[in-house]
């Protein structure tokens, strides 16, 4: 089959070098203020002959980051996990802020990269990264790699790493007594039957994923979720290099409903995935749209894995009760529009233990909920309007293939780079240069209407 031949866009217009973010409104305070806000204090007892024990259910990105606090504020910490050798089927991009702020080793990055490639239903292609700075790159990473070192990390600050499947648990019977957790611990000694436990701590951190069952035992409701689909590619190597900086994300019904398909590179292979929350039967036929749209780049590769999962579409309905806690993908913690997920996990699992380092007084004090909502509360304060602003993204260009026409020709636009690479780099939105807003906005309903003129012309076609 020839090769299809991309239309690229250059860029709509010069845009000045500066010029900051996305324009949102502020959410008010009445937003965070619960109904009936507990206030934290410290007439919780002081432990005697010990320090705090909390367990971590789950060992990705979430847990090893909330076990390496809790280990280094002085708690007894307790990590279970069953899969230690997991490799989520991810796109595993990190943005370069976590990179510094989690003292992440330049090792553990397959590529940093500094090009994206934004593809059209129709084919064209929007080349991004002309905006990013001589040091700044997206990194890639394999979450194998990545979670093994945060759970090492947090294995050397003293956490007792537990290769286990956590069962249930059992809720304190009066205001500071244990939680008892049942699981399987596999340890070699009983081949691959495993072994029954318990264990009692003083509070627990579910970060267990999608499927969390903490969040099942603290009845924490549900979500929409989406079902990410990937198959990791071993591609010759002067097709390799093609990818050596650069990452491809493809929009458009046959890939994904509601999604993306992606092409990220990783070490020695690429990433080829998809994901969707309407069709969820239909996700291996978008991932094969996904692989023809990709075709000749990469011709001749070979499938060395293929991995599937579910992805949280919004935040659980209860986050916390008690002295247990949600954090990353059980707490639903991942971004519309992006699917983004590995630093909000990794952040929320550290200002959860850090939330209760400091309420216990490394360790010295039992826990209250009053101390856990802390960390909601900070969370809420810090990251709702990122999550808002990508839902809205989501509701408006994802829906048609005409409105995804207009999003592509969208982001050739400098000042439209420039702003989502400053949020995604360094994970904030501030206030937009009001001058480029207007234009801006003018540039996106232009789009908008070519888009529905298109698709009016498109019917006419077809009837």
């Amino acid at each position: 089959m020839a090769s299809i031949a991309l239309k690229t866009f250059t860029g709509l217009r010069q845009s000045p070098e500066k010029g900051p973010q996305l324009v949102i409104q502020k959410p008010t305070k009445a937003h965070f203020r619960k109904a009936h806000q507990i206030v934290a204090s410290k007439t919780s007892p002081k432990l005697s002959g010990r320090n705090l024990r909390v367990a971590v259910i789950g060992g990705g990105p979430a847990g090893g980051s909330a076990a390496e606090a809790l280990a280094k504020g002085g708690v007894e910490t307790f990590l279970i996990e069953r899969k230690l050798d997991n490799c989520k089927p991810c796109g595993g991009a990190i943005p370069l802020c976590m990179v510094g702020e989690f003292d992440l080793p330049l090792d553990i990055i397959d590529r940093k990269v500094t090009k994206m490639k934004m593809i059209s239903p129709s084919n064209v292609a929007v080349d991004i990264g002309r905006t990013l700075k001589p040091h700044e790159y997206i990194g890639m990473v394999r979450r194998e790699i990545l979670d093994a070192y945060l759970r090492d990390r947090a294995a050397d600050n003293g956490t007792k790493v537990i290769n286990g499947l956590f069962l249930k648990m059992d809720m304190p019977k009066d205001r500071n007594a244990p939680y008892v957790l049942h699981f399987t611990e596999y340890n070699g000694t009983k081949g691959g039957v495993g072994e029954k436990r318990t264990l009692e701590v003083d509070a627990v951190i579910g970060a267990d994923g999608a499927n969390s069952k903490v969040a099942k035992s603290i009845n924490a409701g549900d979500y929409d979720y989406a079902i990410a689909f990937q198959e990791r590619i071993r591609i010759p190597d002067d097709k390799m290099a093609y990818y050596e900086n650069l990452a491809e994300m493809y929009v458009g019904d046959d890939v994904s409903p509601d999604f993306y398909g992606w092409v990220f590179p990783k070490c020695d292979h690429v990433a080829v995935g998809t994901g969707t929350v309407t069709h969820k039967g239909d996700i291996k036929k978008f991932q094969l749209a996904t692989r023809n749209r990709a075709k000749d780049k990469i011709l001749g590769g070979q499938i060395i894995r293929v991995e599937a999962h579910p992805i949280p579409e919004h935040p659980r309905p209860r986050r916390l009760s008690g002295r247990v806690s949600l954090v990353g993908d059980a707490a639903g913690y991942v971004t519309k529009c992006s699917g983004e997920g590995i630093y909000f996990a990794a952040k929320s699992g550290r200002m959860c233990a850090e939330a209760i380092v400091e309420g216990s007084e490394n360790g010295k004090r039992m826990v209250e909920e009053s101390d856990l909502r802390k960390y909601l509360e900070k969370w809420d304060k810090t990251y709702w309007p990122t999550y808002k602003v990508l839902d809205v993204l989501q509701k408006v260009f994802y829906r048609s293939n005409p409105a995804r026409e207009a999003f592509v020709e969208m982001c050739a636009d400098e000042y439209v780079q420039k702003m989502t690479f400053d949020s995604y780099l360094y994970k904030t939105v501030v206030p937009g240069n009001p001058l480029e807003d207007l234009k801006l906005a003018v540039n996106t309903i232009g789009s908008l209407v070519r888009a529905n003129a298109l698709r009016r012309e498109m019917e006419k076609l077809s009837s």
